[in-house]
């Protein structure tokens, strides 16, 4: 794909290095960070995709950039700093991850320029969300960066919550209800709804992040599938489809990226298509997202498919 293309998605935040192991302290490491695996998951599904970040100009700042030039990923937003990377350590164990992240004064939590990107009118969609809004000053100019493309893009917010790194679940919890304001659509995993609203049923959750205004919510539950929520409607379920677990870091990025290339595709382009998109198109775009995250956990840390291997794995 190339960068020349109208850019469609843009996404904001952070991109790291994941170093993972399943014990022992045998890293590897992997491009990672949520928003950067979006990004590239984007890309690889076929749509002009742009990333607003800050890299380093460290090695793995390089590597970084290397990635999503490899990927078709236009740049042009992309600062650079002498700031060092962000890191990220990930222990796998059977059931889920443990991560450990140092990201102390690095270029991506530093990003703050003193004027807002201007994106492209072909720009449809923007994604934001995960530990880009935990630290300052990035996570304050980034959301007056969401806030600035109210009413000229559609917004997906994915919390994808931390509790590790979120020092002050109170404060976090008060900021969200600003974070969900600005959205149109939101992702969220079965934990981030716990983080959120704690002990509370998913469906509760996704009804009060609805009352903020996004048109639709989209709750992941693993390999149980995952349900979307809409303001009067049934919640609709889709199962993901049979696969060989190997790991599971980045899956729920890359479905927020299917979600929002299947529904470009099905002509989701302003608020009101995404408020009157009938379930059987729903049906199609939640399990298109479920078969991209399910081909990014049959290998080793955050590598999203191509869309050829998404069409074969749906028989399309």
């Amino acid at each position: 794909m190339s960068v020349d293309a109208a850019m469609r998605i843009v996404f904001v935040g952070e991109s790291l290095i994941d170093f993972t192991a399943a014990g022992g302290l045998a890293f590897q490491g992997h491009v990672g960070g949520a928003l950067a695996n979006s990004a590239v998951a984007a890309a690889r599904l076929g749509v002009p995709t742009g990333f607003v970040t800050q890299l380093s100009t460290d090695l793995f700042g390089e590597r970084l950039m290397e990635r999503f030039t490899r990927d078709g990923i236009d740049t042009r937003f992309v600062l650079r700093s002498d700031a060092p990377s962000t890191l990220a350590f990930v222990e796998r164990t059977p059931t889920s991850n443990r991560y450990a992240f140092y990201m102390q004064g690095t270029a991506d939590t530093l990003w703050a320029p003193a004027e807002l990107p201007e994106l492209p009118d072909s720009c449809r969609w923007l994604h934001f969300g995960s530990i880009s809004l935990l630290h300052d000053p990035a996570a304050t100019r980034i959301g007056e960066f969401v806030e600035a493309q109210r009413g000229r893009r559609l917004v997906l917010f994915d919390p994808n919550a931390r509790p590790s790194l979120i020092r002050d679940p109170v404060d976090w919890r008060r900021r969200c209800g600003r974070w969900l304001a600005a959205a149109d659509l939101v992702k969220m995993s079965d934990e981030d709804a716990q983080m959120l609203a704690p002990g509370r049923p998913l469906a509760d959750v996704a009804l009060d992040c609805l009352r903020h205004g996004p048109r639709a919510v989209v709750i992941t539950r693993g390999a149980e599938g995952a349900t979307l929520y809409r303001p009067g409607e049934a919640p609709l379920d889709v199962a993901p489809p049979p696969t060989r677990v190997v790991d599971t870091i980045g899956a729920g990025d890359t479905f927020a990226a299917g979600l929002t290339v299947a529904l470009l595709e099905h002509g989701v382009e302003s608020t009101e298509a995404l408020a009157s998109l009938p379930t059987a198109q729903w049906l199609q775009v939640l399990r298109f997202a479920a078969a991209a995250a399910a081909l990014n956990c049959m290998r080793e840390g955050a590598d999203p498919p191509r869309r050829g291997e998404v069409d074969a794995l749906l028989g399309t």
